[in-house]
């Protein structure tokens, strides 16, 4: 027990961070949010998902203004920018949207090289791969892991919004629900970003 409660101590933090309070409000709002929005809002470049780009684009922002780890930073950047990629299917729900339909979209074997869509994003993330592995960044990121406290309560929500889209995609069906707790489980993962890369009181500790 007392073993226990030292790594409480040493590893959670129980404080209602400011920017917690943000993923807060967008759980309490899945509800509503599914039970009265209009269906298009949960439809690709929709509102939850426009949202999200901006949360996701919130994040890449803190993450190349990081007061400390730029290196480790610049790599939650590009991984950022996977996920950006991967909500506009590589730009294809951008740009070549079947004329007269509503949320149907072109396959990529259907558009003028299309064909390079998806060895292109394999390729990105690949590099992302290698600058992290090149980098050393996995001692990082296991440093962290043992010396950083957890905002537990951040970290919840992050957990709830993952189950959530897992559950909305595989068993519910319901675009308005998977959209929705896409954007909670974003607004954790930013959250965290945030506090690991600005907050004073997450920061110290970690290399310039």
């Amino acid at each position: 027990m007392k073993n226990i409660i030292t790594f409480m101590q040493n590893h959670i933090n129980f404080e209602v961070q400011n920017v917690t309070v943000i993923s807060i409000v967008v759980a309490l709002l899945i509800f509503p949010s599914v039970m009265f929005l209009p269906a298009r809002c949960g439809w690709e470049n929709g509102l939850l998902e426009n949202i999200q780009m901006l949360v996701l684009f919130l994040g890449v922002g803190f993450s190349l203004r990081a007061k400390v780890d730029k290196k480790f930073f610049l790599f939650i950047a590009l991984f950022l920018l996977i996920l950006i990629l991967r909500e506009i299917n590589c730009g294809r729900t951008l740009f070549f949207a079947v004329p007269g339909t509503e949320n149907t979209f072109y396959r990529w074997s259907e558009i003028k090289y299309g064909y390079l869509a998806h060895p292109l994003y394999g390729f990105f993330m690949a590099c992302v791969g290698v600058y992290f592995l090149k980098n050393k960044l996995f001692i990082n990121l296991w440093q962290k892991i043992k010396n950083i406290k957890i905002p537990i309560w951040n970290f919840l929500l992050l957990l709830l919004g993952m189950v959530g889209g897992i559950y909305a995609e595989e068993c519910a069906h319901n675009f308005l629900l998977e959209e929705s707790t896409e954007l909670l489980f974003y607004t954790a993962l930013v959250g965290f970003i945030y506090l690991y890369s600005q907050h004073k009181d997450f920061i110290s500790g970690q290399k310039d």
